[in-house]
């Protein structure tokens, strides 16, 4: 509590970085863009929490987020919405269709937070993504968000569209922190944020920093694994989610995301973004 308290009292430089995203939706991807952005490509680090913290968790890591930090711009991960984050800064916010959202989040918690194979992945989501004590967060993150996506302090991206693009993504990225971009800096940037660079340099990106830090606090023994670099695939969930979960979470977009802003689905939020996301929304569409 401590911790998260002192992140909503920071207050940011205005050229800091804040990667603002509901879990798996792309956080560390963007925190190893923007950090090889920042340093040309630069893998100098434990884990990539120790050069672009969590601002949540910095006070339980022993971070001072007013440091310097290793190169300009300053960069930080936070999974709070719009209401909470501290203002001042520059915002990066990405979207994922919460049904891989779920997936990832499932795989991503098997072998730390419950042995492999003793939940299942519909049992998991109707206990900890569909729960009345836990439903509707991802869906009120976004929500927070998306009516600043025309700030110019925002940078808003669908990652679905990022992920088909990764060159393209990288300029927004690099015109919106500031960052000057050369063909070199572009080639390494793009190279190092494949999922086959990350999953080769796995435990840079695995949190076990952040798992020691909070096993205890979670009421779960030291140990266990975790792997933040898992596939990072488009749809996994159409092979994956029971039909009741999918049309379970169908229903609460329509109920928290049409009402409120026209959006049918995922897929049109997609649309909205930007032209490429609605050629992927097309695309996306037919995968249901």
């Amino acid at each position: 509590m401590a911790s998260r308290a002192a992140a909503l009292a920071f207050r940011p430089r205005a050229t800091d970085v804040l990667i603002a995203t509901f879990p798996k939706c792309g956080t560390t991807w963007l925190q190893q863009i923007v950090h090889g952005l920042r340093t040309r490509g630069s893998m100098d680090f434990d884990e990539i929490t120790l050069v672009a913290p969590w601002l949540e968790l910095a006070l339980d890591l022993g971070i001072d987020p007013d440091a310097p930090q290793v190169a300009e711009p300053r960069a930080f991960k936070s999974h709070l919405s719009w209401h909470e984050i501290p203002k001042g800064g520059r915002y990066l916010s990405m979207v994922r269709d919460p049904k891989d959202v779920l997936v990832s989040m499932y795989h991503f918690h098997e072998g730390w937070r419950f042995e492999p194979g003793t939940i299942t992945l519909g049992d998991y989501a109707r206990k900890f993504f569909l729960a009345p004590e836990r439903a509707r967060r991802y869906w009120r993150h976004v929500a927070s968000w998306w009516p600043q996506r025309g700030r110019r302090d925002v940078l808003m991206l669908g990652y679905e569209a990022a992920l088909a693009d990764v060159p393209g993504t990288v300029r927004r990225i690099a015109r919106f922190i500031g960052c000057p971009l050369d063909g070199a800096l572009l080639e390494v940037v793009v190279r190092q944020s494949s999922i086959e660079f990350m999953k080769a340099h796995g435990s840079q990106f695995d949190d076990h920093l952040v798992r020691f830090a909070r096993n205890a606090a979670h009421g779960l023994p030291p140990g266990g694994s975790s792997s933040k670099v898992r596939g990072g695939r488009v749809g996994d969930h159409v092979y994956e989610l029971p039909m009741d979960v999918r049309q379970a979470l169908d229903r609460i977009w329509r109920e928290e995301m049409e009402r409120r802003f026209g959006l049918a689905s995922y897929q049109d939020m997609l649309a909205a973004i930007g032209p490429a996301c609605g050629s992927l929304a097309a695309t996306a569409n037919s995968l249901k």
